[in-house]
């Protein structure tokens, strides 16, 4: 679509005053939120709030937790990855497209997995739609461990889970990165995961924030007396 001038209003206050605030200041990464046009991604009915600092819904509201995460939380997980143009990005939680198509502009390649199928197929097509040729969107269930074998530069979970999965852990290659946002509401925190070597990780959580769950990963379990 052929954005309007209000609509390219918004785009520019978005980042002026929702994501560069939240330390979001790399040159390339704002570039990149001017350039892929976030309103594409969102349903119809939503776009005026594309730009809102707020997670939309992307179903009709019966399935809990479908959205999309805040501009900020999305430019600000991209910024602090650091993708480089040679790496591979596994997704885990494809909702809009609009991280992957994000992921994809930065990275050599992306494998974004969602397990809504409504969710999949309709990212999959405004992905196509928009000239994204270099992310596949496969539906699946991201909690379910890979099979033996693909390890990544670069893993994204596009929700919050109670801890980081150790699996995952294993599927980054030496150098890779993981984020997550982990923890319980009203507090969780975002984890950046530097695999250092074979057997050493280093992990810091520089922000809070807060997001729905990804389906299926473990609970802690709670006691009550």
């Amino acid at each position: 679509m052929n954005p309007t001038p209000t609509l390219e209003r918004l785009r520019f206050n978005m980042i002026e005053q929702q994501i560069r605030p939240w330390d979001v200041l790399e040159s390339d990464i704002l570039e990149l939120l001017a350039e892929i046009h976030r309103e594409d991604y969102v349903p119809e009915e939503h776009i005026t709030m594309s730009f809102f600092d707020m997670e939309l819904p992307l179903l009709d509201g019966s399935v809990p937790g479908e959205i999309m995460l805040s501009p900020k939380v999305e430019a600000r997980t991209l910024q602090d990855l650091h993708i480089q143009k040679h790496e591979s990005v596994l997704e885990i939680g494809t909702g809009s497209g609009f991280m992957a198509a994000l992921l994809g502009a930065r990275a050599a390649q992306v494998l974004s997995l969602e397990i809504n199928p409504v969710l999949a197929a309709r990212a999959a097509e405004t992905l196509r739609r928009n000239g994204v040729t270099n992310v596949e969107v496969r539906h699946a269930d991201g909690a379910v461990p890979l099979p033996s074998g693909p390890s990544f530069d670069v893993i994204v979970l596009s929700g919050s889970v109670a801890r980081i999965p150790q699996n995952l852990l294993g599927s980054l290659k030496v150098g890779g990165r993981l984020s997550a946002i982990v923890g319980d509401e009203p507090m969780m925190r975002a984890h950046f995961v530097t695999r250092v070597s074979e057997s050493k990780w280093d992990t810091i959580q520089p922000w809070d924030t807060v997001a729905p769950r990804l389906l299926n990963f473990p609970e802690p379990s709670r006691f009550s007396f």
